[in-house]
């Protein structure tokens, strides 16, 4: 072979490399740019959301309840009774568990009835305090929230996500509206929440005059989720704004690339979450893929009663109903609840069961022969002591 021939070879297998070496340097080039172009695009959308630290441990869950609830998610969505985005001194109006089955996807979603008289205190002693859920967060907040629902729920609650009512009208309208079918005695009442809703948001809409199965806009979403003169009251309340919830998410499954874009501008700026950026990340592809099987509220075997005039549930046997949500919820059978759930529902016990009304019964000191031992019906700061009681 000659040498010229030799050398033209030589040549033609260089430019084949260096031909090759373009094409994979423009195509890593462009994996890279798609590559940053994505990152930055759901950078900028979640730099919108207000992200609220929370120190893990600083959250309270009870023995037992990690271990138990291993293969599941439970995320906390609370709703806040406030106009603006301010997260700070609102009560929770709404609570939701939403629960993940991390292995097939299946969501359930349990209301949790927000004036429901649970122990919300905010240490770790044995001592109990209770209150209505709704004012935990506006005492500790998040945190607050979340403890107090793991401690009283035997959950294994890490993350939140609070967002504010108004919102539900900005969303709904971007997604074209949901189907809801409204009743006799909703139509009663929903005109109201309409007109209420428009004055504060500024955002106008029409009334509903009968029956029906109607493509409610954010308005009429927002005011059919505050009904609560219904039968079945706040309970009922409850279910309406997990139906409003399930058909939002179910409509958003729906939308184009461009129109979950224009959502995500919509609802970002409105949500406080400790939910880190890059689990959000790892999140997104999995959503599409989430079913939503049963909604239900808590607790199931509810005493309604007054103190001082103030509406609260009270758990009937707090045990029992969190064995019972244990069962819906993870499908475990038989489920003993911790020490911690027994003792409160102890308190519960003995709340529900003390034989003085507090009208009745104005001394309040813990030792005082006239109070049922640490009833939570005594009125606090009593004047009296134990010596002049009589």
């Amino acid at each position: 072979m000659s040498n010229d021939l030799i050398i033209l070879q030589k040549k033609k297998r260089n430019l084949i490399i260096k031909i090759l070496l373009i094409i994979l340097i423009s195509i890593t080039i462009f994996i890279l740019t798609a590559f940053l172009s994505f990152y930055f695009f759901f950078e900028s959308k979640l730099n919108k959301i207000n992200y609220v630290g929370i120190n893990p441990n600083e959250i309270t869950i009870n023995e037992g309840a990690n271990q138990n609830l291993s293969s599941y998610r439970n995320i906390v969505l609370l709703g806040l009774d406030t106009r603006e985005d301010t997260y700070n001194g609102s009560r929770s109006d709404g609570i939701m568990i939403i629960s993940i089955n991390q292995h097939t996807n299946d969501v359930k979603i349990t209301s949790i009835y927000r004036d429901t008289y649970l122990d919300i205190k905010s240490t770790n002693s044995n001592s109990v305090y209770l209150d209505k859920i709704t004012h935990a967060y506006a005492y500790g907040g998040a945190k607050l929230s979340i403890n107090s629902l793991n401690r009283n729920l035997d959950l294994n609650i890490k993350e939140f996500v609070a967002v504010n009512f108004p919102a539900v009208v900005e969303v709904v309208n971007s997604i074209g509206g949901i189907n809801i079918d409204i009743d006799a005695s909703e139509v009663k009442y929903i005109n109201r929440y309409i007109d209420g809703i428009t004055k504060v948001t500024g955002v106008s809409s029409s009334h509903i005059t009968k029956p029906g199965n109607y493509t409610l806009d954010g308005v009429q979403a927002l005011a059919y989720c505050r009904i609560r003169y219904t039968d079945g009251g706040d309970y009922k309340r409850t279910e309406r704004m997990r139906e409003v919830l399930i058909a939002t998410f179910e409509k958003a499954k729906t939308l184009s690339i461009g129109e979950l874009n224009s959502l995500a501008d919509i609802i970002l700026p409105h949500i406080s979450t400790n939910i880190d950026k890059n689990d959000i990340y790892a999140t997104i592809p999995k959503i599409l893929n989430y079913n939503v099987k049963e909604s239900t509220g808590f607790p199931y075997d509810i005493k309604d009663t007054t103190i001082g005039g103030i509406w609260y549930g009270v758990p009937v046997n707090l045990d029992e109903n969190v064995s019972r949500l244990h069962y819906n919820l993870f499908g475990t059978e038989n489920y003993v609840p911790s020490d911690t759930v027994k003792n409160i529902s102890g308190q519960l016990g003995t709340f529900l069961n003390c034989p003085r009304s507090v009208p009745d019964c104005p001394w309040s000191v813990p030792d005082c022969p006239r109070c049922v031992p640490n009833c939570p019906r005594c009125v606090p700061n009593c004047p009296r002591s134990v010596a002049d009681c009589s």
